[in-house]
C-alpha cells in the first residue's frame, strides 16, 4: 500500500528540531510492504495542516500524522483534522482517567487543566493507546475508507505507537503477501561521487541488477544504496545480496561497510583481530578522531590513547617531534606529521600511531599551504605511510573529512588494501 506522512510543527521548519520521526516511520513501515510515497512539514497553523492533509487524502486515502498533540496552545492538530473530517470533538470520559492516573502515578496531586484537551476526540474515532506519554493516538477514517492515524510528536513516544499499535493495524487491514520494501547500502570512502559513478561503468548508471539506485554523498564518503520493491522478503534479501556483490566487484577498495556500519568500529574490528593498538597525534581535529574512536562501545581494548599537539611546543615535548623539522617544512608537512605518528606510536605504547596536522580554517592558509590542506600519516610497527589531501567546506567540514581519512587510511593499511 501506499501512504503519505504529515510532520507538524514549527519547530522542525525553522530547524531547531530534526525530523526523525518521518524517517523512523519510513524504515519501519516499509518492513510491511508499506510505500511512503511523499512526506510533508507544516508549521501549527490549523488551515496549513488541514491543506496538507486534505492533499494528502486525495492523493493516496492513507495519511500519518505526527505532532501536535499535547496539551498547548500550539497543539492544533487534534481539531483540525477533526474539522477536515466534519467532527466535532468530545470529552472522552476513559482518556480523561488515563491522563487523570497518569499524573498521580507521577506524584501529581491534580492534572494540570490543559491537559484535559488531550482527552477530546473527534466523533466516530478510535483512539490509540500511548503508554508513554500523556497524548493518545487517533484514527479517523471518513466513508470513503480514507483515513488519517495521529501520532504524537515525542520521538520514543510515537516509535512505540508505531511499532505496537500501527504497523499490527496496517498489517491486518492490507495483505502484502509478505512483500516488502528493503534497502541496502554499500559505504564507501575516499573517492568522490563522480569518479565512484565512472568506476562502476553501467552498473552504477541507474539500476544494479534491476533494482534501483542512489547515490548519498556526505562527509564520511559516498553511500550506494539499492532499493527492492514489493517482493517476498527472501527474494528481496536475496536481490540485494546480488547488487552489493556487483558494487563491491567495482569499487571494493573504497568499500568500507554496509547500511549503518561506522568505519571507527570497524577498524576496531580489524585491529582486535589482530591483536593491534592504536595512538593518535591530533593537530587540526583538536581530538575528533579520538572522540570518534572512543564512541564505539568497547574500544578501550584497542585505543590507547591520544595526544592533541596543537602547539607546536607539545608536539615537540609529548611526541618528540624535532624543532628543527618544524622550522625547516613547518607544522602543516609531510616531515613533521610522520614525525607525529611516530610518536605517538612510540610515546603511547602502540603498534599504530596516527598523526593529522593541517589547516583547517578560515584564516592561516598561503599560497602553498591553502586553507583545507591536511596531512595523515599512519604509522603501523613502522611502516609509515604519508598523505595530503585538500579539503573544501567549512571548518567542520575539514576537520571530519581528515578523521575520516586517517580512519579509512589505516584500514588500509592493516587489510593490505593501501
Amino acid at each position: 500500500m501506499r501512504l503519505e506522512l504529515v510532520t507538524v510543527g514549527a519547530e522542525l521548519l525553522l530547524g531547531f528540531t530534526i525530523d526523525t520521526n518521518a524517517a523512523f516511520l519510513a524504515r519501519t513501515l516499509s518492513e510491511i510492504g508499506v510505500e511512503i510515497v511523499r512526506r510533508t512539514t507544516v508549521g501549527d497553523d490549523p488551515d496549513d495542516i488541514v491543506q496538507a492533509v486534505r492533499d494528502a487524502l486525495d492523493r493516496t486515502g492513507a495519511v500519518i500524522t505526527t505532532g501536535g498533540l499535547g496539551p498547548t496552545a500550539d497543539d492544533r492538530t487534534r481539531p483540525a483534522i477533526a474539522s477536515l473530517f466534519g467532527r466535532a470533538l468530545r470529552m472522552d470520559e476513559a482518556v480523561m482517567a488515563g491522563i487523570t492516573a497518569r499524573f498521580k502515578r507521577y506524584g501529581y496531586a491534580n492534572m494540570p487543566a490543559s491537559n484535559a484537551v488531550q482527552a477530546m476526540v473527534p466523533e466516530g474515532a478510535t483512539v490509540l493507546g500511548n503508554p508513554n506519554g500523556s497524548a493518545p493516538g487517533l484514527w479517523i477514517e471518513d466513508e470513503r475508507g480514507r483515513w488519517v492515524a495521529m501520532l504524537p510528536g515525542v520521538p520514543h513516544e510515537m516509535r512505540t505507537m508505531a511499532t505496537q499499535v500501527i504497523v499490527p493495524m496496517l498489517t491486518k487491514r492490507y495483505a502484502t503477501n509478505g512483500a516488502v520494501v528493503l534497502s541496502r547500502t554499500v559505504r564507501t570512502t575516499g573517492i568522490g561521487e563522480s569518479a565512484l559513478a565512472e568506476l562502476l561503468g553501467d552498473d552504477g548508471r541507474d539500476t544494479v541488477n534491476g533494482l534501483p539506485l542512489a547515490f548519498l554523498p556526505g562527509w564520511e564518503g559516498v553511500d550506494l544504496r539499492v532499493t527492492s520493491h514489493d517482493l517476498p522478503r527472501a527474494d528481496a534479501v536475496a536481490a540485494l545480496d546480488g547488487a552489493e556483490a556487483k558494487l563491491r566487484s567495482h569499487a571494493e577498495r573504497y568499500v568500507y561497510g554496509r547500511d549503518a556500519e561506522n568505519l571507527a568500529a570497524v577498524l576496531l574490528d580489524l585491529c582486535r583481530e589482530r591483536r593491534l593498538h592504536i595512538a593518535t597525534a591530533e593537530s587540526c581535529t583538536g581530538g575528533m578522531l579520538g572522540e570518534r574512536i572512543t564512541a564505539v562501545p568497547g574500544s578501550s581494548d584497542v585505543y590507547v590513547g591520544g595526544v592533541v599537539a596543537y602547539e607546536d611546543r607539545v608536539k615537540t615535548a609529548s611526541l618528540n617531534v624535532s624543532p628543527d623539522l618544524i622550522r625547516e617544512h613547518g607544522a602543516v608537512s609531510e616531515p613533521v606529521v610522520r614525525a607525529m605518528a611516530a610518536g605517538a606510536r612510540a610515546v603511547l605504547g602502540a603498534e599504530i600511531g596516527i598523526g593529522i596536522t593541517g589547516i583547517a580554517g578560515p584564516a592561516g592558509g598561503t599560497s602553498d599551504k591553502p586553507v583545507g590542506t591536511v596531512w595523515v600519516a599512519t604509522d603501523v610497527k613502522g611502516d609509515v605511510r604519508a598523505t595530503v589531501r585538500r579539503y573544501l567546506g567549512d571548518r567542520e567540514d575539514v576537520r571530519r573529512r581528515s578523521a575520516q581519512a586517517a580512519l579509512e587510511q589505516v584500514r588500509r593499511s592493516v587489510t593490505g588494501s593501501a
